[in-house]
């Protein structure tokens, strides 16, 4: 059965749980694409491919900042960075994929879960970001929190609507 999304009936939380399902399943799925992509990104391709695609335009502009953190990134690549972010990519985003089929579902044991998961994945991120210092994980790590707020606010209406009408 297909639900119908409209903002009566489902509420303002119910909205926002399934906008933020949503936006983490694309971010999950883009994480199993990029795990599949590192495991074909050896580090001689990686740097080649990173030359190819800042040479240009280092010539025109040598400060550009994203740039420099690409060619930085590529002369870092090794064996080992690969192998990390195929694991953790593919890893961390089929899991975050599996808990956010199950919350879609409404599969009652996986708002706890989810919650639980998406928390270890916040303590990883801010450990990551002591070492790493990437603002991107400051902003995954906020989405992350929503989303455990949402989860657990959703699995209370969702099961106390339930109990009070069985009652």
């Amino acid at each position: 059965m297909v639900e119908k999304m409209n903002l009566k009936s489902f509420g303002f939380i119910a909205v926002g749980f399934k906008a933020g399902l949503i936006m983490k399943g694309l971010f999950a799925l883009s994480e199993i694409l990029g795990g599949v992509a590192a495991f074909f990104l050896h580090p001689e391709r990686a740097v080649a491919l990173i030359s190819m695609i800042s040479e240009r335009e280092l010539t025109e502009d040598p400060t550009d900042l994203i740039m420099n953190y690409l060619v930085h990134f590529g002369h870092s690549y090794s064996v080992d960075t690969q192998r990390f972010l195929i694991f953790y990519l593919l890893a961390h985003g089929v899991i975050k994929m599996a808990a956010i089929v199950l919350l879609w579902y409404k599969v009652k044991w996986a708002y706890p879960v989810s919650a639980i998961v998406f928390f270890a994945f916040i303590v990883y991120q801010v450990y990551h970001f002591t070492v790493s210092h990437s603002f991107f994980l400051i902003y995954v790590t906020i989405v992350d929190v929503v989303m455990i707020v949402l989860t657990l606010l959703e699995y209370r209406r969702t099961y106390s609507r339930i109990i009070s009408e069985s009652a």
